[in-house]
């Protein structure tokens, strides 16, 4: 049972510890196209995206799972800290445009069983990173 003194209401934030900031600005900028503001010091940060829809404890074995079909996460690819996911408008195209970059794909426009389709990669930080189309998650206005 959660203490009663405290009452999360929202996550504030989500991001990367970053170890190079030219890779980490590459992905992030570059290629995902992400606007932010620069702060002294190399701190870069935006309000402009909407809120994190989902927070989830997830599972190392079925981050494995949804990455490699196996509960193991191999030995050769570095263990992620955490994950973070982008929808996007074509999976397929961002996809394609992030291998061009270099960037080695876990996962390409992957259906999970919840109907979501996603590609995963690790970032520089060695996050877990999706970009995906998120059924559930989209506006639902006409």
């Amino acid at each position: 049972m959660p203490p009663k003194t405290i009452k999360v209401l929202f996550i504030t934030g989500f991001g990367p510890i970053v170890r190079n900031q030219k890779s980490s600005r590459k992905l992030y900028v570059q290629d995902l196209g992400l606007s932010f503001k620069k702060e002294e010091g190399g701190y870069l940060h935006t309000e402009e995206l909407e809120g994190v829809k989902t927070f989830a404890l997830w599972p190392l074995s079925q981050a494995a799972q949804s990455c490699f079909g196996t509960d193991t996460w191999p030995p050769e690819i570095p263990i992620p800290q955490a994950w973070l996911e982008f929808d996007v408008e074509e999976v397929e195209a961002a996809s394609k445009e992030l291998e061009k970059q270099g960037y080695k794909l876990l996962v390409s426009a992957r259906r999970e069983p919840w109907g979501q389709v996603v590609t995963r990669l690790l970032s520089p930080e060695g996050l877990l990173i999706g970009v995906g189309y998120t059924p559930s998650m989209r506006d639902k206005r006409k």
